[in-house]
């Protein structure tokens, strides 16, 4: 890796960007989400202030994509969660459209938050908040301590917390 500079930038992006806009294309099956992605990927490329070396870009560019259309297929199943669960209510009692988009973003953030928690952490917090088991039955499911469940709630809310402090 080397530092960013705005010709090496150019030099990847005018070697790469149709190679990527392609791959991105068949896979997404829409050339609009594709360039959308494609776009992101350079912005994190850049954000990161790091560059691959020539011979690695492609595969580092691919990397950055794959994580963008993973995100990507992660918050289309949130709002599709999340319409799911307007659909039970009267519309009138629909947050606005603003309203939506906020919360949207908001589980989205913390769907990725606990997808990178340890499975006995997430799965924890989702048995309590979800499920509503409490701490004891938790620990009689997952064959561990009470204390350990509240360890485990500990770390999955600070991790919520301080995603959301971002």
């Amino acid at each position: 890796m080397s530092d960013i500079g705005s010709d090496a930038v150019h030099s990847i992006y005018t070697t790469h960007h149709a190679w990527l806009h392609g791959w991105l294309k068949r896979k997404l099956g829409c050339t609009f989400e594709a360039a959308d992605l494609a776009h992101d990927t350079y912005v994190r490329l850049i954000a990161s202030r790091r560059l691959p070396q020539p011979d690695e870009s492609r595969a580092y560019l691919m990397q950055i994509a794959k994580g963008l259309v993973v995100d990507l297929y992660r918050r289309r199943e949130v709002e599709a969660a999340f319409r799911a669960s307007l659909a039970l209510m009267p519309e009138s009692m629909w947050p606005s459209a603003e309203q939506q988009a906020i919360v949207i973003e908001t589980l989205t953030e913390i769907d990725a938050v606990l997808a990178s928690l340890p499975p006995k952490v997430r799965e924890t917090f989702l048995l309590s908040r979800f499920d509503g088991l409490t701490y004891s039955e938790i620990a009689i499911q997952l064959n561990v301590s009470v204390a350990s469940v509240r360890k485990y709630m500990l770390r999955a809310a600070l991790a919520c917390f301080s995603s959301l402090a971002e």
